[in-house]
């Protein structure tokens, strides 16, 4: 018997509560920074502040325009994404320097479902680099797949079964949001998610996003 369904009220505080979380570092070191700065009167501590400053307003923003594709409406994109865009949210995501990005998606433009499960899992893939690596990104023909690789790669369990659908209402935490939206966005397709065992510091994320004839 498949899990209860999860009220969609209760996944958009879940996800909420996410997007606080990660936006809360960023926002709170901008906050931090200019509460120093003006305590400070020294130049080379000015100057510092302002880098400072100027690294979490890029991190705040890159954390923003991330989100905005992989869970809001994507508005003014129209039914296609350009793969491009994809690429640069996940590279703003990474901006910090400690995971490598491979691309490897053929596809020029995809739809927003299929961007949002490609972005979702990106996240996932980055979450469970605990120690950095690389992260590598194909798509093609509505087969996402995504290859993490690290000295330490670490999914949860909870992730693992929000991913496969088989997470409860009442199990089903803010950090496993994004799992679970991907879980919904493929089944709304008839897709397929795939989630390897971890091993030798390898974790690989699938998914069929490309919508199959009822019955199959």
């Amino acid at each position: 018997m498949p899990p209860p369904q999860i009220r969609p009220a209760d996944f958009a505080s879940l996800l909420c509560s996410r997007l606080c979380h990660d936006l809360l570092s960023p926002v709170g070191a901008l906050n931090n920074g200019i509460e120093l700065l003006a305590d400070e009167h020294d130049p080379e501590m000015r100057a510092r502040c302002l880098d400072l400053l100027g690294e979490s307003a890029r991190a705040s923003a890159n954390k923003l325009k991330f989100f905005r594709l992989a869970f809001g409406s994507a508005g003014g994109f129209g039914d296609a994404v350009d793969a491009r865009e994809a690429k640069a949210a996940i590279e703003g995501l990474l901006g910090d320097g400690r995971i490598e990005l491979g691309w490897m998606v053929s596809e020029p433009a995809m739809s927003k479902t299929a961007i949002k499960v490609l972005l979702n899992l990106a996240l996932i893939a980055a979450d469970a680099l605990v120690r950095g690596g690389r992260i590598d990104v194909g798509a093609e023909s509505g087969e996402i797949v995504i290859r993490a690789e690290g000295p330490r790669v670490v999914l949860d369990a909870e992730l693992r079964t929000a991913l496969l659908g088989e997470t409860t209402p009442d199990a089903l935490t803010p950090r496993a949001a994004a799992a679970w939206l991907v879980h919904q966005l493929v089944s709304e397709q008839r897709g397929s998610v795939i989630v390897s065992p971890v091993e030798e510091g390898v974790l690989m994320l699938g998914a069929t996003t490309k919508r199959r004839p009822a019955g199959r």
